[in-house]
């Protein structure tokens, strides 16, 4: 066991000591001249301001949360909430961080060599930062956690002794709870930087848009443009620190799922043949598996990065560090699953619906993997431009921009089908070789290789800012292609990313679920899990559920239109009153776009926030925990569905605008009606994509993971069961 998680803590190591070489490497290359340099240090500093602001808002909410943890649940609780709070603020941080420094190194390396290689390389070392702390830090906690609570503090033992670790308040606070803390710190840090970063970024990028390519039909990024600064701040805020919380979220949810079943498992003798050590692999191999996929991906990225000559095929080189990190990940998971588990008892692996013995785990995680994988393949298919759905959509921006956006509508509605069927193939998969335990792993092998993933992710808004830096900075035509030509990869990889994170989002909130009525008794004789969906209680839970991630996504897009309304007036007004601006003779005023978009997007968040929080929590106190329990379920399958179709319409729309930009269409290029009618279809797909997707799948993990901290109080304690 120790040396499991001494293998571990190496990994931890080598991926945050290889992140902060990355970092000061892109720091010590050049920035270019002096107006690129004025132009990086307004991105910067906004950047700054914006995220310590809304830390200190998060910081406060999150505050007032831990202290209620500690004082009714237990103080362990209390505390790992902190932990993951800060793991989550520090991944996001220092990945936004790092963005703001590699855009204008990536657009000085395009300008100075001309080569699209030598560039991707700058930018793919500045994202590899993000994914590397993404994947570190979130292990990084899980081991504190794990030692500082589980072994020296003895929950881990109080389990294996079938001991009841009873608080103050008389609920049973083990380790079930102390882990759930820890997600849930994660969680709430995840969603308040999604959703703040996604209004900020939206509303820049929506108003900058609208007004400079539509109306004063001038380039993307021009520097004419009053919105362009504040729309490059929002790519690091929103595009990066929200991308990294955000999948830092899914990533513990991930691992913790199964450490949770695991616990639950046992204390509810489902096996009655779980030993003591078994139960310990069981919690172990979850928090294993992550650390061999990082150690992989420290490889997958190092080698990208090491090779001395990059091609001119981004995509290609992007996909290689992926599948290296993923193939590394899987050999390296057979050997942990054949070890680990080589002396279990053929017993002990029947009662747990081990089908395939000490390899089951590995085979159940194997299903997410290749899940995670086809479905990433599945939402290039429907986003790339290079491929037919999406080119179907820039075609119908011939004909105005009403159909621009049904094409694209339908597009993303006809993409949900397939990434469902796989999902379902992946869960059907992993429950029959491991049970409920295998879908947590399935969930875990979904995200093991997460550093690369967001390594790729994470270069997108950088290639993203460099392009706007290039614009604005006055270069050439052809870094701008340089710059386009990266950024349009990364639109698709960001895509991919975004299946990857609901398709792991719906496997951990299953595993969340089945711990989640193990903690109130919906178990029958035999130790099968139960939850009667007909009965009207559970039922009306469920179709309440499904209305919320509507109302959720409804709220948020609202709240993007509401900033991007203020930041389109501004730019108009600054178009109209002052004097030779749009002719070049005059500076914009950046500083009023960047307040109006900081201003907006911190106002908003906070009640789309809170309502994800409340809701639960309000429900379970009210109608009790079947009610809650049809409340997830409902919630999880709606938000699968928005978020496959609001995350691939986008991407779509997006690429559409970009293909008929790079020429694909002739006699259509930038300034045609075709292209205004595409720049309104990616304007649509604007907040759907990059604040309501990504925010979905933190949506029905933060729920279930409240309702699985609180459900022992409000399962004995509501207004319901007083009155029935």
């Amino acid at each position: 066991m120790e040396l499991l998680l001494i293998v571990v803590g190496a990994a931890v190591i080598l991926a945050c000591a290889y992140a902060a070489f990355n970092y000061f490497t892109v720091k010590k290359l050049k920035e270019g001249d002096e107006r690129m340099k004025e132009i990086a240090v307004a991105i910067r500093v906004g950047a700054n301001a914006f995220i310590n602001y809304e830390y200190k808002v998060v910081g406060a909410i999150g505050t007032v949360i831990a202290i209620l943890l500690a004082a009714f649940i237990s103080w362990q609780t209390g505390i790992a909430f902190a932990i993951g709070a800060v793991m989550s603020a520090s991944a996001g941080y220092v990945g936004m961080k790092i963005a703001t420094y590699a855009n204008v190194r990536v657009a000085h390396t395009a300008d100075e060599t001309r080569n699209i290689g030598k560039t991707l390389k700058v930018a793919f070392r500045g994202g590899s930062v993000m994914g590397l702390c993404v994947a570190g830090f979130a292990l990084l906690g899980i081991v504190i956690v794990y030692l500082a609570f589980g072994l020296a503090g003895g929950q881990i033992d109080a389990v294996a002794l079938g001991e009841e670790q009873k608080y103050w308040t008389g609920l049973n606070a083990g380790f079930t709870m102390t882990v759930s803390g820890y997600a849930l710190g994660c969680s709430v840090i995840a969603l308040f930087n999604r959703v703040g970063g996604g209004i900020y970024t939206k509303a820049a990028d929506m108003g900058a848009d609208l007004v400079g390519k539509t109306e004063a039909h001038i380039p993307e990024d021009d520097p004419r443009n009053p919105a362009t600064i504040a729309d490059n701040v929002g790519d690091n805020v929103g595009d990066v620190a929200g991308l990294g919380s955000d999948l830092l979220e899914s990533y513990v949810g991930a691992i913790m799922s199964g450490v949770i079943l695991a616990c639950e498992l046992f204390a509810n003798q489902a096996a009655a043949s779980i030993s003591v050590q078994l139960l310990k692999l069981l919690l172990l191999f979850p928090i294993v598996f992550a650390g061999c996929g990082l150690l992989a991906c420290v490889t997958g990225i190092a080698y990208v990065l090491i090779k001395p000559r990059l091609s001119e095929n981004a995509h290609t080189e992007l996909n290689f560090a992926t599948w290296l990190s993923a193939g590394l990940t899987v050999i390296l998971c057979l050997v942990s699953s054949a070890l680990m588990f080589k002396d279990v008892s053929a017993e002990a692996f029947e009662e747990l619906g081990f089908a395939a013995a000490n390899y089951s785990p590995w085979i159940a995680a194997l299903f997410g993997i290749v899940a995670g994988i086809v479905i990433g393949i599945i939402s290039e298919h429907y986003t790339s431009y290079d491929c037919k759905p999406t080119r179907k959509i820039a075609a119908a921006s011939k004909e105005g921009a009403a159909l621009t956006i049904t094409q694209g509508m339908a597009n993303g509605m006809i993409s949900c089908m397939l990434p469902v069927v796989v999902l379902g193939a992946a869960i059907y998969g992993s429950y029959a070789v491991a049970g409920m335990y295998g879908v947590a792993c399935a969930a875990v092998g979904m995200l093991s290789f997460v550093a690369a993933t967001v390594s790729v992710d994470t270069y997108g808004p950088i290639s993203d800012n460099s392009g706007g830096i290039a614009e604005m900075a006055g270069l050439d035509e052809g870094v701008r292609e340089i710059t386009d030509k990266l950024d349009s990869v990364g639109n698709t990889t960001a895509a991919i990313g975004k299946g990857f994170a609901i398709g792991s989002a719906a496997l951990a909130a299953l595993s969340l679920m089945s711990s989640y009525l193990y903690s109130f008794g919906g178990i029958d004789a035999y130790g099968a899990i139960l939850l009667n969906i007909v009965n009207p209680l559970t039922l009306v839970g469920a179709i309440v559920g499904a209305a919320l991630p509507y109302m959720f996504s409804g709220m948020l897009i609202e709240a993007v239109a509401k900033a991007a309304r203020k930041m389109v007036d501004e730019v108009r007004r600054q178009f109209r009153e002052i004097p030779g601006l749009l002719e070049g003779r005059a500076k914009p005023d950046y500083r009023t776009c960047i307040g109006i978009s900081s201003q907006g997007s911190l106002r908003e968040m906070r009640m789309p926030c809170i309502i994800a929080i409340i809701i639960p929590v309000v429900c379970g106190f009210v109608f009790g925990a079947e009610f809650v329990g049809g409340l997830l379920i409902g919630a999880t399958i709606s938000a699968i569905m928005l978020a496959i179709y609001t995350g691939n319409a986008g991407g779509a729309w997006d690429n559409a605008k970009k293909y008929i930009e790079s020429g694909g269409m002739e006699g259509y290029g930038k300034g045609s009606p075709a292209h205004d009618a595409a720049v309104v279809g990616d304007t649509v797909g604007d907040p759907l994509k990059d604040t309501v997707g990504p925010s979905l799948d933190i949506l029905i993990k933060i729920m279930s993971t409240i309702s699985l901290v609180l459900v022992v109080v409000f399962s004995e304690y509501n207004l319901f069961s007083l009155f029935m």
